[in-house]
């Protein structure tokens, strides 16, 4: 054979720039940078002043028409005037690009940069501007619906446990926690009121590292790859369980938590039955995206995703989590 087959490869920033060039019209001077390769492959763009975002989808994992439907969520959020890093066509008005990779095809899609930088350590007024922009974006969300992904108890907890047993064995400490744990929070999704539960797409990936903040006030919000369809508190609750994770201090976490979710509601009230879920809906995104590392293992996480990491990531995050939140 002339190539060994390959399950996922880098592609060469060197030979991606002269083709987008030619796809973007851009100058003879524009470089390409690989910024992040996990489970799609960023690349800073940058052409003279200006920069752009260039993703490319690791192989199979969204399909054309998934990606279809992220763009044209991403127009109808700025059509609404939410800042958003929306997606641009190349000279012959197509938004994606089909690029021969060893691997198979994988689609490519440029991105406007989002102005300023990430801030890992938001101040009060910060959360509660972000707050104020999550619910201005649950509005325009509110009972839309794409042709995604659906967030439903089997996607959220189920599969992911399925994953995670590849990983671990299931008579060990961690995995009889998260096998009861998974128990009661199928229990608490399945006996929700749903009537008092706002739907929509989610966004379901908005913390620190997917927001950019320009001028300390002007926020951005970007990378929607996780995007579909569910109760609209997803979003509430992952970035509270983020916040949670990076604020050490519990004083700074309660002041941190109570401006983002004063922020929020001076936009759009929650019901009683969606506060009452934020801290279960939060360990589901723990269990959803420990999925998401097992089940992308070769593409993210296979320098760290052993058991050792996975052990701790249970112990430290999951339980301490859970238990600190009075659940089970």
């Amino acid at each position: 054979m002339a190539h060994f087959p390959v399950s996922s490869s880098i592609l060469s920033s060197n030979a991606l720039s002269p083709l987008l060039q030619e796809q973007y019209n851009l100058s003879t001077s524009t470089t390409c940078r690989l910024l992040k390769a996990g489970v799609n492959h960023t690349y800073l763009i940058t052409d003279q002043t200006n920069r752009y975002i260039f993703r490319i989808y690791s192989l199979n994992w969204r399909s054309e028409q998934e990606i279809t439907e992220e763009i044209r969520l991403l127009q109808l959020v700025q059509n609404h005037n939410i800042a958003v890093s929306v997606a641009l066509p190349d000279v012959s008005g197509q938004y994606i690009q089909p690029i021969n990779a060893p691997e198979g095809t994988r689609l490519g899609v440029m991105f406007s940069f989002a102005p300023g930088e990430k801030c890992h350590s938001l101040s009060i007024d910060q959360h509660y501007q972000v707050g104020e922009t999550m619910a201005r974006f649950h509005q325009v969300t509110h009972n839309l619906t794409l042709q995604r992904v659906q967030y439903t108890p089997q996607l959220l907890l189920m599969d992911p446990f399925e994953e995670l047993k590849k990983f671990l064995p299931t008579d060990i400490p961690e995995m009889q926690f998260m096998k009861s744990a998974q128990r009661y929070l199928l229990d608490q999704l399945t006996t929700a009121n749903l009537q008092s539960i706002r739907q929509g797409v989610v966004h379901m990936d908005i913390w620190f590292d997917n927001l950019n903040i320009y001028d300390d006030k002007e926020i951005t919000l970007f990378d929607f790859d996780f995007c579909g369809n569910g109760w609209l508190c997803h979003d509430i609750a992952y970035y509270l369980l983020q916040l949670h994770n990076t604020e050490k201090v519990e004083t700074e976490y309660q002041s941190k938590t109570e401006s983002f979710l004063m922020g929020y509601e001076s936009i759009t009230p929650l019901t009683t039955e969606e506060k009452r879920l934020l801290p279960t809906l939060a360990v589901c995104s723990h269990f959803f995206y420990l999925g998401v590392q097992c089940q992308r293992y070769e593409n993210w996480s296979n320098v760290f995703l052993n058991d050792a990491y996975l052990k701790r990531y249970i112990q430290v995050l999951v339980k301490r989590y859970f238990e600190s939140n009075n659940l089970g």
